[in-house]
C-alpha cells in the first residue's frame, strides 16, 4: 500500500513539473524566437548590446544574484542540499531573452537547465516529499525544460543524470524524468514549437575505412570541446581579473561584440545561430566560422550575458565538422552531423545522452557512426566540461 502511494505521488509530482515545464519551456522558446527575429530585421540592435549587458547586470545585483546564480548551482543542486531559489526563473529568462535581442552569442539550453532545475526544486518543496528525493524532482524539471525547447524527450531524460554525474542507485529514478519531459514535449508541440530536426542525411555504408575516417574527424571534435571549454573558462577568469565590477564588464563585452560585428559585417554569429547549423549540415560553411563562434562566445559568457553555451558548441562542431570532413574522405554534410554531436559529447561529457540525441536529431541510419564519434570525442576531450561542478567519470 505504501509502495502504491509513493507511485502515484511521484506519478502525480512528474506531471505537474511536466506541464509547467512544458509551458515555461514554450514561453522560453517563444520569447527568444521573437526577439532573434526582432534584431534579424533590425540589426541595429546589436549596438545596444553593452545597455542590454547593463540591464542583466542590474537585474541580478537588485536580486543579489550576481554570483552563484547558474547551471552550477542546479548541477550543484542535485549533488547537495543546495537551494534553486524561485527567483532564478525570472532572472535567467530575462538575462537570456536581453542576450538574443540585442546580439549576445549565447544558446538557451543553460537558461532551460536553470529554469527547469527551479521548477523541480520548488514543486520539490511545495509537496514536502523526502529530503533525499529532492534531486529526482530537480533533474525532472531540467528533462522538461530541455525537451520542450529542442523535443528530445528521451535524450534529455538521461542528460539530467550524466550531466550532473548521478549514477541511478535505482532505475525507476529515471521515470519521472522521462515523464516530465515527454508530457512537456507535448506541451510544446500544443503550441508549435518545432522539435530540432535534420532528415535526408546520407550515411555511407559500414566498413573499416569509413570508421577510421570517422575516428579521425572525432579526435579533431575531441581536441576543439577541450578547447572550447578551456577557452571560455580562461576567459571568464581572466575577464573578472582585469574588469572586476559586473556594470563595466558587461559594457565592455557588449563593445567588443558590437565591434567584432560591424568589423566582419556578419550578424551570423550573434545569438545561437541555428540558421548556420543548418547551411552546415546541407553542406555549407565558412571555414574559419567555428573559430569565430568560439570568440564571441567566450566575450558573451565571460562578461556576464545569459543564455548556455550548448547551442554555440552544435555551432562549433557543425561548422569545424563541415569544413575538415573533406580532408578524410567524408561528405561535409555527414561532417556536419557527426562534429555537432561529437563536439557537444566532448564539450558536456555525456556519451549516452549524445548518442540518445543524436539518434533523435538526424535518426537511427547513422547510429553506429555517432556511438564512435562520441566515445573517440569524449576520449580525447580530457578531463574538462562546459560546467565546472559537473565532474567526470573515469574510463
Amino acid at each position: 500500500m505504501k509502495r502504491t502511494k509513493i507511485i502515484i505521488k511521484w506519478l502525480l509530482i512528474s506531471v505537474v513539473i511536466g506541464i509547467i515545464g512544458g509551458f515555461v519551456g514554450t514561453a522560453f522558446h517563444l520569447s527568444v524566437d521573437l526577439v532573434t527575429e526582432l534584431r534579424e530585421e533590425n540589426g541595429w540592435l546589436v549596438y545596444l548590446l553593452p545597455f542590454g549587458g547593463l540591464l542583466i547586470a542590474f537585474l541580478y545585483k537588485k536580486a543579489k544574484s550576481e554570483t552563484g546564480m547558474d547551471t552550477n548551482r542546479v548541477i550543484k543542486a542535485v549533488k547537495s542540499d543546495i537551494d534553486v531559489p524561485l527567483r532564478m526563473m525570472p532572472l535567467i529568462f530575462s538575462g537570456t531573452v536581453i542576450t538574443h535581442l540585442f546580439g549576445g552569442s549565447a544558446g538557451r539550453e543553460g537558461a532551460a537547465l536553470q529554469l527547469g532545475g527551479s521548477i523541480g526544486y520548488n514543486v520539490s518543496k511545495s509537496v514536502k516529499i523526502d529530503k533525499s528525493a529532492i534531486h529526482i524532482a530537480v533533474m525532472a524539471g531540467m528533462s522538461a525544460v530541455f525537451s520542450a525547447l529542442f523535443g528530445t524527450p528521451v535524450a534529455a531524460s538521461i542528460f539530467s543524470f550524466e550531466v550532473a554525474r548521478v549514477r541511478l542507485r535505482n532505475y525507476y529514478e529515471i521515470i519521472p524524468c522521462l515523464i516530465s519531459a515527454l508530457l512537456a514535449r507535448q506541451v510544446a508541440g500544443l503550441f508549435k514549437v518545432a522539435p530540432i530536426r535534420f532528415g535526408n542525411i546520407v550515411f555511407p555504408e559500414f566498413d573499416l575505412l569509413v570508421i577510421l575516417k570517422i575516428t579521425l574527424l572525432a579526435i579533431v571534435c575531441g581536441i576543439v570541446a577541450f578547447l572550447f571549454c578551456l577557452i571560455l573558462h580562461k576567459s571568464e577568469h581572466f575577464a573578472k581579473k582585469i574588469v572586476p565590477n559586473l556594470y563595466l564588464r558587461a559594457m565592455v563585452g557588449g563593445v567588443l561584440i558590437a565591434f567584432l560585428t560591424f568589423i566582419l559585417r556578419s550578424h551570423d554569429y550573434n545569438g545561437a545561430g541555428m540558421n548556420i547549423i543548418t547551411n552546415a549540415i546541407n553542406g555549407n560553411a565558412i571555414v574559419y566560422a567555428f573559430l569565430i563562434k568560439i570568440l564571441f562566445t567566450a566575450i558573451t559568457v565571460s562578461c556576464g550575458y545569459k543564455g548556455g553555451e550548448i547551442v554555440p558548441a552544435f555551432f562549433v562542431g557543425s561548422t569545424l565538422g563541415c569544413v575538415v570532413a573533406p580532408l578524410f574522405g567524408i561528405s561535409s554534410s555527414l561532417g556536419a552531423c557527426i562534429g555537432f554531436v561529437s563536439l557537444f559529447c566532448g564539450a558536456v561529457n555525456c556519451p549516452v545522452a549524445s548518442i540518445l540525441l543524436a539518434v533523435e536529431i538526424f535518426g537511427g541510419k547513422g547510429l553506429v557512426f555517432f556511438v564512435i564519434a562520441c566515445i573517440i570525442s569524449y576520449i580525447f576531450s580530457g578531463n574538462i566540461s562546459l560546467y565546472k561542478d559537473q565532474g567526470r567519470y573515469s574510463i
